[in-house]
């Protein structure tokens, strides 16, 4: 057979731009894209994250403004992460019970500033811990994982009554959806959506949130509660056991290491499934780019768009803002 009496040529569908944007199988939108803020006390505050170039820290002035205009841009949601003051942490993250804390007020004012937005709170102890453990420790220093399912769903309540849309648990504690449910249901907060990271890795690529928000551990490691890497079944065990407890969205955590869970559990679930395009997986390709080794906005993009394909509906990512300028240039189905 000569080229000529080639009769299959999968080219053809790659031919043009026209082409590849009808042909393609995936599909990257600014609606798919929910970027995380860091909540700093006071006013007019914006500190630069070091090791996250283009990411801030804001007080609630200026979150409402950034918010604001993300929004009006097609970003239907944010998530909050508080940078709380290191003097106001203790062994149980006493300050997560404040009503009138950091993260209500913020709440409060986006939700009466931009009522269409979806606003995500984090429900977890670690920024409030003096040990940076997401719970609340025994005399051993082990988190106690009942002792913590307490301090959980008070703090998911004060968030739901602020008027909180989504419910975010990130400690990876056993039970904590059920426990949390329950709660929100006899006071009757039953429209509180929970977003469940029923998959979190003990990762090395959280690095730079840790320094975001400003937290270490005084003690030990995460491993006893967030999951082994090495592990795929367990990750599908924990899906389903919160799917089970009343979870109505489920997280995985970080992406790229895992498209393969993030295949998985889709194939399994049918609730829409999240996933962390994490600080690390961010920082790693603005580091590259700043020694002129990538461009930033297309290898974001390609990161993206393989968390999507790999079975995500939505996906956390400090990206957001190179999105932004990459489809104001080109089509969002084929950018490059």
């Amino acid at each position: 057979m000569t080229c000529s009496e080639i009769l299959k040529r999968p080219r053809r569908n790659r031919l043009t731009p026209s082409i590849r944007q009808i042909s393609n199988e995936t599909t990257l939108n600014i609606g798919d894209l929910i970027p995380p803020f860091f909540l700093v006390e006071g006013k007019r505050v914006c500190e630069q994250v070091g090791s996250m170039p283009g990411i801030n820290r804001y007080s609630v002035d200026l979150i409402i403004k950034q918010a604001e205009r993300l929004h009006l841009q097609g970003v239907p949601a944010i998530a909050l992460f508080p940078m709380i003051d290191p003097k106001m942490r203790d062994s149980k993250g006493s300050e997560a019970q404040n009503r009138k804390g950091l993260v209500p007020r913020a709440i409060r004012l986006l939700k009466e500033e931009i009522p269409s937005l979806c606003v995500i709170a984090d429900i977890a102890l670690d920024p409030y811990t003096s040990h940076g453990h997401d719970g609340i420790t025994n005399e051993r220093q082990e988190v106690d994982n009942d002792l913590t399912l307490e301090a959980l769903a008070s703090q998911a309540l004060i968030y739901a009554a602020a008027g909180c849309d989504i419910l975010a648990p990130s400690d990876m504690m056993d039970g904590r959806i059920e426990y949390i449910r329950k709660v929100l249901d006899r006071e009757e907060f039953h429209g509180a959506l929970l977003l469940s990271y029923c998959v979190k890795y003990a990762s090395s690529f959280y690095a730079p949130f840790r320094e975001a928000i400003q937290t270490r551990l005084s003690f030990g490691d995460k491993k006893g509660y967030q999951m082994d890497p090495a592990n795929q079944r367990e990750a599908l065990r924990e899906a389903l056991l919160d799917e089970e407890e009343g979870a109505d969205m489920l997280m995985i955590k970080p992406a790229l290491p895992y498209l393969d869970v993030i295949a998985k559990v889709k194939e399994k679930l049918f609730l829409p499934i999240g996933a962390y395009h994490v600080s690390g997986e961010y920082a790693m390709v603005m580091a590259a780019q700043e020694r002129g080794f990538l461009n930033a906005k297309e290898t974001l993009y390609e990161s993206l768009i393989g968390i999507k394909r790999a079975g995500a509906d939505f996906i956390f990512t400090y990206a957001v803002n190179q999105m932004l300028e990459l489809f104001g240039r080109h089509l969002p189905s084929s950018p490059i």
